[in-house]
Order: C-alpha cells, then structure tokens, then sequence
C-alpha cells in the first residue's frame, strides 16, 4: 500500500493511539491537579504523531528522518514521564505497562520507518 498521507502511516496510527491513553490517564483526579506533569507528558505525546506528520511534508527522506527521530525522543520522553506519574501514584502498575508498551511499539514502527528511507532508492526530493 502505498502512503499517500500522513494518515497512512503506521507509525502515526500508533502514536495517535498512544496519545489517546496518555491524555485519558492524565485526567485521573490525583494526576490531573498535576498541571506541570500533565502538560509536559501530553505535549510529549502528541510530539510523537505531530513530528511524524509534520516529517511527510519534508522535502526530503532525509528531513523527514530528522522529524521521525524528534518522534521517537518524544515517544521516550512520554516513557520517562510514566515513572513520575508512576512513583507520585497517579496512575496504575497496569496503566503504566500498557501506554509503556503502546510507545515502545510506536518506537519500533518508527525505527523500521527510518531504516525504509534509508535504504530505499526514492528520489530525494518530493513533488
């Protein structure tokens, strides 16, 4: 198939996904009093599919890398800011695997979307 939006991209079904569970568990009462928090950990998380659909409309495979790097630092900044909302018992063991795991998938759709463009032999420039 071939991708002829942003919306095509797995990676960024993914991350959208993440971002959903993310904005969900940071309207928790205890978590959302936590106004720093929240807005530093959703920020991150809608970092990731924004950077992957702002890298379509690169000029080129390799900008659009570069936005799909920022994609995955943000998918790690999400999981770094899990163990605070963890450890200030905000959210549950079991929420903290789940949305872990959703951006540790995103992560691994977003690196194999690199290793594609690096590899394939697609003009450098787009239409």
């Amino acid at each position: 198939m071939a991708i002829e939006r942003f919306e095509d991209i797995e990676a960024w079904k993914e991350a959208r996904i993440l971002t959903q569970m993310v904005y969900r568990v940071s309207r928790g009462e205890r978590f959302a009093r936590d106004f720093k928090l929240v807005n530093q950990i959703c920020s991150a998380a809608s970092s990731v599919m924004n950077n992957v659909a702002e890298g379509f409309d690169s000029q080129s495979d390799k900008e659009f890398i570069q936005f799909l790097t920022y994609a995955r630092r943000s998918a790690t900044e999400v999981q770094s800011e899990l163990y605070i909302a963890l450890d200030q018992e905000y959210i549950a063991l079991a929420d903290f695997e789940t949305i872990y795991q959703q951006a540790t998938k995103t992560k691994k759709l977003i690196n194999g979307f690199i290793r594609y463009l690096r590899t394939s032999p697609t003009k450098e420039t787009k239409d």
